[in-house]
């Protein structure tokens, strides 16, 4: 058989139909082949130390020239001598690519265990769902590996800009206990959100709203329709949190008795609550009722809670007067408080209805553990009076 040279190489000439091969006699194993449609592949085979055999194809020629390929296979005829199939190697390292590929997880895939580990059991859980879909919106398809601290701060940084410092500091808490979570479980390598800055401490707001801005907000909340309307207008009557009343189920509206009853994994503090419904309430609650007895208040779909508080109280606000300082919903809640404290209602009275666990300084053990008196003949009496004061005309 003569050796393999590149002049021999160059003068092959394709058979007529099938394929001939060539070996090299100066590399065992090494062999070339020619198809009946001039294709030239360099093949080879080896036996491996301990192991198989080596079956590969090294390329075409003349793009591997002789040279080049004679040199492979010296490399590969040693690494065989030693026990390494470097192909089989390369092989099982590209499986396991594929597989960690296929087992990677996204940000939403993590963010969704999260949810069902984590948020479900807490009472402010929907709140955090929210903002965290809000914040990671543009990177919920990466893979969780992705996410980056300077992802997690401009989330951060865009509320700071838009001059919401308080909800700034609520995403920011969000993310920080997404990535902790997700480091602890060994879904992240690091904990990225460790390091986000906080806008820093909060300001108690200054702004309360006077009687006659309430009622402004009152007579515009007629031109948001018939869903944005009436949660605006049961928020002012009853002066209870927004995520009380966004996520109210008729299941919780007693007709009978006039009242909100929410259990204690439904409020803020943990607590049962009870809140009257002054005349005015109760005729919107009644007329956006159709006999139905459970389901959300204020949903479209009477399964999950409305969204887009923001993008109605915009609408509300131009068309209130152009001079009408800020405000937020809550501020409504002091609204009323002060507006009963100056009316000389009780204190106590009107925290038991905000559900606030205290007024004044901090209550003594006793009066924590026997000043259980709910005093829901006065606190109805301090929300009709309310409601006579707002929809007055």
């Amino acid at each position: 058989m003569p050796e393999l040279t590149d002049k021999l190489l160059r003068n092959m000439r394709p058979p007529e139909s099938g394929r001939i091969e060539l070996s090299d006699t100066k590399r065992k194993g090494l062999r070339i082949r020619l198809t009946a449609a001039g294709k030239a592949s360099w093949l080879y085979e080896k036996s491996v130390k301990g192991g198989g055999r080596i079956r590969e194809t090294l390329g075409s020629y003349p793009a591997v020239s002789l040279a080049n390929v004679r040199e492979l296979t010296l490399g590969l005829e040693a690494e065989a001598s030693q026990g390494i199939d470097r192909f089989k190697n390369a092989k099982i390292a590209r499986a396991n690519a594929e597989a960690k590929q296929a087992s990677r997880k996204t940000v939403a895939d993590v963010l969704a265990i999260y949810i069902q580990q984590h948020l479900s059991g807490l009472r402010q859980g929907q709140e955090r769902h929210r903002q965290l879909d809000a914040s990671l919106a543009n990177s919920l398809t990466f893979p969780i590996e992705a996410l980056t601290r300077g992802t997690l701060q401009a989330a951060v940084d865009e509320k700071l800009n838009a001059g919401k410092d308080v909800m700034a500091n609520r995403v920011a808490a969000s993310l920080k206990a997404f990535t902790r979570w997700a480091f602890q479980r060994g879904y992240l390598e690091t904990d990225v959100g460790a390091g986000v800055v906080k806008p820093g401490r909060e300001k108690p707001r200054d702004r309360v709203l006077s009687l006659d801005e309430v009622r402004a907000i009152w007579r515009a909340s007629h031109n948001l329709g018939t869903l944005w309307g009436p949660f605006l207008r049961l928020l002012i009557l009853t002066a209870q949190r927004r995520g009380d009343i966004l996520g109210l189920d008729w299941s919780e509206v007693n007709f009978e008795l006039c009242r909100i009853e929410l259990a204690g994994a439904r409020t803020k503090n943990g607590k049962s609550h009870v809140t009257h419904l002054a005349a005015p309430a109760l005729a919107e609650l009644s007329a956006m009722h159709n006999g139905q007895r459970t389901g959300l208040v204020f949903s479209t779909t009477g399964t999950t809670a409305v969204s887009g508080v923001s993008k109605a109280k915009r609408r509300l606000d131009a068309s209130l007067s152009s001079g009408f300082e800020a405000w937020t919903l809550h501020d409504l809640r002091t609204a009323f408080a002060t507006a009963m404290a100056e009316a000389g209602e009780p204190e106590p009275v009107v925290d038991r209805i905000l559900n606030h666990l205290a007024s004044g300084s901090a209550p003594s053990a006793v009066a924590r553990v026997y000043n259980r008196a709910e005093q829901l003949p006065q606190r109805a009496t301090v929300l009709e009076r309310w409601a006579e004061m707002v929809v007055q005309h």
